[in-house]
């Protein structure tokens, strides 16, 4: 059964960077489609980006486009987040999720079945 872990979280000043890792156990990422959210006590989780399976098409929400960059590293099983820029409104906790394998990625929650546990990241001076 595949299983996320996400890491690479902390705490990093307004406009600093952070790379976030969601890596997978128990199955492969090759063959499904990544999402990554976030989410804020007391609000609804937000998409932010996602990648598809069997293409390079990516998708993120406008909130983070320009800043955010989702890639795959299929040596490591693994799919990142490269997050610059950073601003207080970023303060959530980030999950990644897996989806099945499509041509496209959808930021829909429904789209996705596998979840991981969240890493923290707070921006903050």
């Amino acid at each position: 059964q595949l299983q996320l872990v996400e890491s690479g979280g902390g705490l990093v000043q307004p406009g600093g960077t952070l790379r976030l890792s969601c890596t997978a156990s128990g199955d492969t990422l090759t063959t499904r489609t990544i999402g990554w959210f976030r989410q804020v006590p007391g609000k609804e989780r937000e998409g932010i980006s996602c990648i598809a399976t069997f293409s390079t098409n990516t998708a993120y929400a406008d909130s983070v486009k320009g800043r955010f960059t989702i890639s795959r590293d299929y040596a490591k099983n693994t799919v990142y987040l490269q997050m610059i820029n950073l601003n207080a409104e970023d303060t959530a906790i980030y999950y990644c999720a897996a989806g099945s394998p499509t041509n496209y990625c959808p930021i829909v929650e429904t789209s996705y079945s596998d979840w991981g546990q969240g890493t923290q990241v707070t921006v903050s001076s």
